[in-house]
């Protein structure tokens, strides 16, 4: 099916237009799941386990224990239409998916008489009503669920996201005859506040800003928007909330992210295992949508449905096509489409390498006793206390065009478990595994890396290394303490070649992606070099020049900087295959190459500022500072650029 083509719904009715609603008297959950298993709602391979596990329950969860109350899962979900408006004054009509997990949460008990699912893990496309939904709970949990003092809360990292949600809560209560008796509203210059008088209930909008999540008594958690949070701190302070609530509920919703290791994408795994049954958890609730294997969403708008399952009622059809046009024409935003309307994780918001491309050149054995006769060179990127020190070493290419690569890296002992705790990366388990050295203290201490340089020159012949300016000074009294000669090379590190070698980052950007697209880079397995490389995110030059950004990529890039450099000494034989270096490139980034030398160099006296002035143009860009990435100011001037050119990159949600 072409895009422009009638898409197939299983509801196209609007809200706002439909009648009063009745009262629901059949079970509209197991119909849900049923109709899902016959195939009458086409939806993705998560969202049919969960309605498999439903009708599995249903006949065997007698024997765990497990009680479905129908009467229970009726009175939630018919709350919604009796009791909840929307803006436009109309009842609050569940659409059948929304229906199955209301009355999922509500319905299924456990042996004690309470409720049996304590977490809920929600993911669906943007725009198809996950907040309103959420909200509706929150209101459901404040006033109607028979708790005393019941403490709800709109959770997420900023207050700014975390008043989103709440505020469809409060626009239901003020479109609600029956919500505007029972819940008082109240705050300053905007609503902050709804409380049920009666017993002593209240609903709030909380973020992690300041220490807004301690000391509560949490009975239901909204957690908006999980693939945004950079820990897990909101979702782990929710949780410990409820130690002394009978049946607290934890409710997140999301849509999919771009960080394989944060907390979303572990729920995400979680929510997988437990719906397919790989982990018996009963308190566990999924509704995770998605497309199955092969699907391209991008061609086949007969799959849009199973990501988006409100479509045609809060989500167009037409805006979807919009979307996949803007993909299509523009590359770069294929990856956030992909993510926000059709439920794929991606590796980075725009990724610079397609991870398809990186898992090919990935081998898991390299003989370097074999290559002795190729001139082995080395990039290095040394870090302070947070960062990854990363030491790449790269031959140069065989007689087949073959580049063999290997990078080494070092993270300092004593703060490791709490930065694996923070950037929730398994630093711990890299370690334990080998994968990368830890040296005593809270900084690496470059002696273990000049004793490492020392033993690659003799083993390999590693005789050159390029090098970031940064912190280089500290690495040279090392090697000189222990008598190690390798020459160090540097290289430039931002727009700017680095004088005494002519090496800038663009083009040996240009070259390692050259030869990860081209398939004749070979470069050793180590899980966190596939992590810098589904991390690396391009930021582009006014010129178009590419290069790295640590600031805006998902997680640390150290290792894809160390082999970038270290492409970067073997310009000539890279190219000299006969063939341009971007042929195969197939991969959604698609940045010009760099300029011929002689023009580079002959711009680069033009520009403002090379003369040592901070003089800038008329939106008061510097473009020495632009320059260098190094600078105290290069955010505020990469920023400044942005906005004139109205490439405004943060406008991914």
């Amino acid at each position: 099916m072409a895009v422009g083509e009638a898409v197939p719904m299983t509801r196209t009715t609007p809200i706002s237009k439909r009648p009063a609603a009745k009262k629901v008297e059949a079970d509209p959950v197991l119909a849900y799941a049923e109709g899902v298993a016959a195939g009458h709602y086409r939806a993705g391979p998560l969202v049919r386990a969960a309605c498999a596990r439903h009708i599995v329950d249903m006949r065997e969860g007698p024997s765990r224990g497990l009680v479905w109350d129908r009467e229970a899962a009726m009175r939630a979900i018919n709350y919604f239409p009796d009791v909840l408006r929307l803006d436009d004054g109309s009842p609050f009509v569940l659409q059948p998916w929304q229906a199955f997990i209301v009355g999922s949460l509500f319905g299924w008990k456990n042996s004690f008489g309470t409720r049996r699912f304590l977490t809920a893990y929600i993911e669906v496309g943007k725009g198809n009503g996950k907040s309103p939904m959420a909200g509706g709970i929150g209101l459901y949990m404040l006033a109607s669920d028979n708790e005393p003092k019941a403490e709800v809360y709109a959770a997420a990292t900023t207050r700014d996201q975390a008043k989103i949600l709440f505020q469809d809560a409060v626009n239901m209560v003020k479109a609600s005859p029956a919500l505007t008796r029972r819940i008082t509203t109240s705050g300053i210059a905007e609503v902050t506040n709804l409380a049920h008088m009666q017993s002593g209930s209240w609903f709030r909008p909380i973020s992690s800003e300041g220490r807004g999540l301690d000391g509560k008594r949490v009975h239901c958690a909204l957690i908006d928007e999980v693939h945004e949070h950079p820990s897990p701190v909101v979702v782990n302070k929710m949780r410990f909330g409820t130690k002394g609530r009978k049946q607290a509920l934890i409710v997140e919703i999301t849509n999919s992210g771009v960080n394989r290791n944060s907390i979303c994408f572990q729920h995400h795994e979680y929510s997988e295992r437990v719906v397919t049954g790989q982990i018996p958890d009963d308190t566990w609730f999924a509704y995770v949508c998605g497309l199955d294997q092969g699907e391209d969403p991008l061609n086949d708008p007969s799959c849009w449905i199973k990501a988006n399952p409100n479509l045609g009622v809060s989500i167009q059809p037409a805006y979807l096509e919009g979307q996949v046009r803007e993909a299509r024409g523009m590359p770069a935003n294929a990856s956030m489409v992909k993510r926000l309307n059709f439920c794929q994780w991606v590796d980075a918001a725009n990724p610079a390498i397609p991870q398809e491309l990186w898992f090919a050149c990935r081998v898991d054995h390299i003989d370097e006793r074999n290559l002795r006769h190729l001139e082995c060179r080395g990039g290095l990127d040394l870090s302070g206390t947070r960062d990854l020190t990363a030491l790449a070493r790269m031959y140069e290419p065989d007689e087949d065009g073959i580049v063999y690569a290997i990078v080494e890296l070092w993270t300092p002992k004593d703060t490791l478990e709490e930065r694996a705790r923070r950037d929730a990366v398994p630093y711990d388990l890299w370690v334990d595994q080998r994968h990368v050295h830890a040296t005593p203290g809270r900084a690496v201490q470059y002696a273990y890396v000049a004793q490492r340089m020392s033993e690659l020159q003799v083993e390999v012949g590693l005789n050159t290394v390029a090098f970031d300016p940064y912190r280089i000074k500290y690495l040279e009294v090392d090697l000189a303490n222990i008598n190690c000669d390798i020459e160090l090379i540097p290289h430039g590190q931002g727009y700017r070649a680095a004088t005494e070698s002519d090496l800038w980052m663009p083009r040996s950007v240009e070259l390692l992606e050259a030869l990860i697209a081209q398939g004749r880079l070979r470069v050793l397995i180590n899980p966190a070099v596939d992590y810098a490389a589904s991390s690396a995110v391009h930021v582009m030059s006014p010129k178009g020049e590419s290069i790295y950004d640590k600031s805006k990529s998902t997680g640390r890039i150290d290792a894809m900087v160390a082999l970038a450099m270290a492409a970067g000494f073997f310009d000539d034989e890279i190219v000299t295959t006969g063939r341009s270096i971007y042929d195969d490139w197939d991969g959604e980034s698609s940045e010009p190459a760099a300029e011929p030398e002689a023009e580079r160099k002959e711009d680069d006296d033009e520009k403002p500022g090379d003369e040592g002035e901070e003089e800038g143009d008329a939106e008061g860009i510097d473009w020495k500072i632009l320059d260098n990435p190094s600078h105290p100011r290069w955010r505020e001037m990469l920023d400044r650029w942005e906005r004139s050119k109205g490439m405004d990159q943060d406008q991914d949600e």
